[in-house]
This record gives structure tokens, sequence and C-alpha cells, in this order.
């Protein structure tokens, strides 16, 4: 697999034009930042490739404070603190607490098993919002399995049931994949009774250590659109935020199912889950399709920071855009080749440049690199065929 040609270069930006044409004045809107590698589970699917021992070459604390200043100095984007297990890391609350006095709103993302009620206050109290905790199956054995480790499952709702005490909202994450796409329904269930705020279902993306269980537990395209139909469905009567995301299909099947009632309804909810509000400066009330107002945000509304300064268009997409040891966050977001190819659906390949959903949808470019080695390529796990319907 060959990296992008543009990965690393960057064009001069127009003089006093930086801050307004990254994406037609977008700025990035959640910046998922693994601040180490070190991990106590074993997932069968991890991006980070995570280790039992945090790595010698993660960030300092020093190094993340001057990150923190240079984003906040441009812009207030939700940072989603991850790893690994961001709490190996016994400088987070320093991290967390600094990026929330500089403006940041911040959250967690965990699997929760070292959350003790005083790490739960914690949590709170250095200005965490939300906490995101992964939960991939409805029984202990599903979800020990495919995290490596027994007794994960309920050391998770333990730290859940910490968090709640506090009172800090809680969302689950949960990966979806073969082994698992049967108790899908049970887990959002979960989700609903046990008081989440949200329940996101992540499609499982061929990286890291995902690559090696690809072929056994990738779900073929015509499983993945039945989910997200079922999900469009559930969306309809849960109690809950529900969302797609690494699915960027379902932003067509909200347009063909829904209409643009449903688009506006899922853009409030996005808003919401963001903090956000509309521009009379009323809360925004949330519909239960949340879902944003876009499928593939990666390089143009979101971005990954690695635990070596590397940014990313995302997570589970492994190509470099710049590194925020060298290059200001703020000049890699508005000056990157790659970031700008990603921000221009015109350039995309294959059936996604003919498709009519290409600027709703896009397609994962995560999974297009992954099966054709370029980040523009087709979307190899969507069913759909333009102009069908």
């Amino acid at each position: 697999m060959t990296g992008h040609p543009g990965a690393g270069s960057c064009v001069a930006p127009a003089k006093d034009a930086v801050r307004h044409h990254a994406h037609g004045g977008g700025v990035p809107r959640l910046i998922f930042w693994e601040l180490t590698q070190g991990c106590n589970l074993a997932c069968q699917h991890c991006r980070a490739e995570a280790q039992a021992v945090r790595a010698e070459d993660e960030l300092s604390t020093g190094q993340i404070f001057k990150v923190i200043d240079d984003i906040t100095s441009a812009y207030r984007p939700v940072l989603i603190l991850t790893g690994g297990e961001p709490l190996y890391r016994p400088d987070l609350f320093e991290i967390a607490e600094y990026a929330t006095r500089k403006g940041a709103r911040i959250s967690l993302a965990t699997n929760a098993t070292l959350i003790t009620p005083e790490i739960a206050r914690r949590i709170r109290d250095v200005g965490v919002q939300r906490v995101a905790v992964s939960i991939d199956g409805a029984t202990p054995e599903i979800h020990d399995t495919f995290r490596g480790i027994p007794g994960a499952w309920e050391a998770a709702w333990r730290g859940i049931e910490n968090l709640k005490e506090v009172g800090l909202p809680y969302q689950l994450n949960i990966t979806v994949a073969r082994h698992n796409k049967e108790q899908v329904p049970a887990i959002v269930r979960l989700a609903e009774e046990r008081g989440a705020a949200a329940a996101h279902l992540f499609v499982l993306v061929p990286v890291g250590c995902g690559v090696q269980i690809a072929e056994r537990e990738m779900l073929p395209a015509e499983e993945v659109e039945s989910l997200l139909e079922w999900l469009y469905e559930t969306s309809e009567r849960t109690t809950i935020e529900v969302r797609a995301t690494c699915a960027p299909q379902y932003h067509r099947i909200l347009r063909q199912q829904g209409g643009a009632g449903a688009v506006a309804r899922a853009r409030a909810s996005a808003q919401m889950a963001l903090g956000e509000r509309p521009a009379n400066g009323h809360p925004v009330m949330p519909g239960n399709r949340a879902a944003g107002s876009k499928g593939c945000l990666a390089g143009s509304g979101v971005c990954f920071i690695s635990h070596k300064g590397v940014v990313q268009p995302c997570g589970y997409l492994p190509v470099a855009a710049g590194n925020v040891l060298q290059t200001p966050f703020p000049e890699i977001w508005e000056n990157s080749q790659l970031f700008r190819e990603l921000r221009d659906p015109d350039l995309l390949g294959g059936k996604c440049g003919e498709c009519e959903y290409r600027v709703s949808c896009g397609g994962c470019r995560a999974r297009a690199y992954y099966t054709h080695g370029h980040v523009l390529a087709e979307e190899p796990y969507c069913a759909y065929v333009p102009g069908s319907f």
C-alpha cells in the first residue's frame, strides 16, 4: 500500500485568508487526540495497535500544552482525548484542565475499566463534558472476547456507574462487525435502559490490528446497507441520540428515507452533541437521527493527532498531513494539500465521483485507502449504484 502523493506537502496560504478558506470557511469541529498507545486491554480491532506500556516517543506535557495553545488561538473545537487508554497518562487531568481553560470543549474516549469513583470525580472536575465508552457486546462473552481481557465488560459498566454517580453524561461507542452484528439492537437497548446520552455505531474499518481480522469480520456492503436502514428506523423511536460513524452512506439513507426534514433534524442533533447553538441563540432541540450534516468529515470537519504529533485526516486513515512538532496545527489544517483534496468532492474517483450523493456522503476515505491505496478512490463497502434511487 502506498501513501497519498500529496500527503506531507503544503502550499503557501493566501495572505489574510487562511482562517476563511480551509473548507468554505470550515474549521475543525472535532479533533481526536491519541495521547498514548498504552492500554490495559488487547482489542482485536485496535486502530492504535495499543501496547501494555507507553511509548517513549509520546508528546510530552509541555509539547501538548503548546499544541493546545496553537489550536485554541484559531479555533474552538471539541477535543476528544483518546488512546490506547488515555487514563494511562498520569497527566491526563492536567491536559484536560489546561485545554478547558483555553476554551476547548473536552470529551474523553475510554474503555472505562479504570474509572473508579475518585477518577470519575477528577474527570468531571477538570471540565470533561462527555465520556465515550466502548461497549461491543450485549453480553460479557462477546465484549470480552473482542476486547481481549476477561472481565472487561463488567469493569466497563462499573466505570460507567461511577460516571453516572458524579453526573457525567456518557455515550456507548459500538464497533460493529460480523461477530456482534446480531447483538447491536440489544446493545442500543442497554444504552437506553442504563441512561446513556447516545449510542454511536462504528462500522469496522480495517486499520491497525483491524487489518488482521478484516477478512473474517468486515460486513459486506449489503449488510452495511441493512444495518444503516435499521438504524434509521430505530432513530424514529429511540429515546436517545443514535449515530452512524465511519458509515457515510447513512447520510444518503437519511435523504432517501426522510428528505430535508430528516437532514435538518440530524444537523440540529449534531449541533446539540457539540454544544452549539443556532444563529437565534436558542438551544438546539435534537432529533433522534443524530448524524450531522455530512458523511465522511475526514480532513474537512474532523482530524486526528497521533501520540507522536502526526496529523491525519482521521484516526482510521494513516496518511500524514503534517506533524505538530514541526508545523503549527492551524497551518496544517488550512494548507495541507491532502486536506485540500479531501475537501473537494469533485476529485473523488470511481462510483463515488459519479454519485449524486458525493457531497452529502463522500464515501469512507479510510476504507477506500485500505482497499485501493488512494484516499480519493471509491468506497468499497457501499452497495448503492449511482442514479438508481
